[in-house]
C-alpha cells in the first residue's frame, strides 16, 4: 500500500500534525495528514487531493517538496477486515504554501509543533522515522 504524507511549514518552521480519529486504528495518535492513493493516481495528486479533504485546504503541485519515505507492514486490520498485514510505503513531502485556512475535518485534532517536538509525540510507528526525514530536510536533525 502506497501513502502519501505532507508536512505543511508555518513561516514560524512550525509543522501541522493531526490527531487520528479514535475509532480508527492507531487512534488517537498524531500523524502528518495525508493518506492513501487512489488507482491511477500520482502521489502528488493524492496528496493534494487528500490534504483538501482532511484540511480544507488547496495545494498547488509545485509547492509540494519530496522528503523522504518510511515503509514497513501495516497495523494489524480491525476485525471482519482482510487478515493479516500488508506492506505499506509513506512518502512525505514538505510545504510551505497552500491555500486556505486548515481545519480539522477528518480528524480529532490538528496542532502546529516545533519540528523538534515531533518525534515526542504519540504517533504510528512509521511517522517517527518520517520526522526524522522531516528535521534532516529541515537541518534541525541532531543524532543522539
Amino acid at each position: 500500500m502506497l501513502v502519501t504524507a505532507v508536512a505543511l511549514i508555518e513561516p514560524n518552521s512550525t509543522i501541522l500534525m493531526q490527531q487520528r480519529r479514535f475509532t480508527a486504528v492507531h487512534g488517537g495518535l498524531w500523524e502528518f495528514p495525508g493518506g492513501k492513493l487512489e488507482f491511477g493516481e500520482s502521489p502528488e495528486n493524492a496528496a493534494i487531493r487528500e490534504l483538501e479533504e482532511e484540511l480544507g485546504i488547496r495545494i498547488d503541485p509545485g509547492a509540494l517538496d519530496a522528503v523522504g519515505f518510511a515503509s514497513g507492514l501495516t497495523a494489524p486490520v480491525p476485525e471482519g477486515s482482510e487478515p493479516g498485514q500488508r506492506p505499506l510505503v509513506i512518502l512525505l513531502y514538505a510545504c510551505r504554501r497552500w491555500h486556505g485556512v486548515p481545519q480539522a475535518h477528518d480528524a480529532e485534532a490538528i496542532a502546529w509543533h516545533r519540528p523538534d517536538a515531533i518525534a515526542s509525540l504519540e504517533m504510528p510507528p512509521l511517522d517517527y522515522p518520517l520526522a526524522e526525514a522531516l528535521n534532516r530536510y529541515l537541518g534541525t536533525y541532531s543524532r543522539r
